[in-house]
């Protein structure tokens, strides 16, 4: 198979990555849903107050969120080290047909 790195054959990008804004939106989207989780954990807590070891559960899974909300949402998506998919085109052969012999 002929490598096609550099000979100018075009890139495929049907599998390119997500944009930066993308990325960014979807990152806004995961920290706003762990700190939005955070709060029914402290309002839980609230209203098991008489029970304090579901209480103090509630408050224990409340405190590392928003360190792990900062975390994942200022961690960007690895990037991937593939081989550029290039564009080959299909060889196609010539179809055999009958043809007619004379002979004299």
């Amino acid at each position: 198979m002929v490598d096609h790195e550099r000979d100018g054959a075009p890139v495929l990008i049907t599998e390119a990555a997500p944009s930066y804004e993308d990325q960014h939106a979807a990152r806004k989207r995961k920290y706003a849903i762990m700190m939005g989780a955070r709060i029914p954990c402290l309002v839980l807590a609230m209203v098991f107050y008489q029970t304090w070891w579901l209480a103090l559960a509630f408050l224990v899974l409340s405190v590392p969120l928003p360190w792990m909300a900062v975390l994942i949402a200022n961690d960007r998506p690895p990037r991937k080290a593939e081989q550029a998919n290039r564009f080959v085109k299909e060889r196609r052969a010539l179809e055999a047909r009958g043809h007619q012999v004379i002979e004299g």
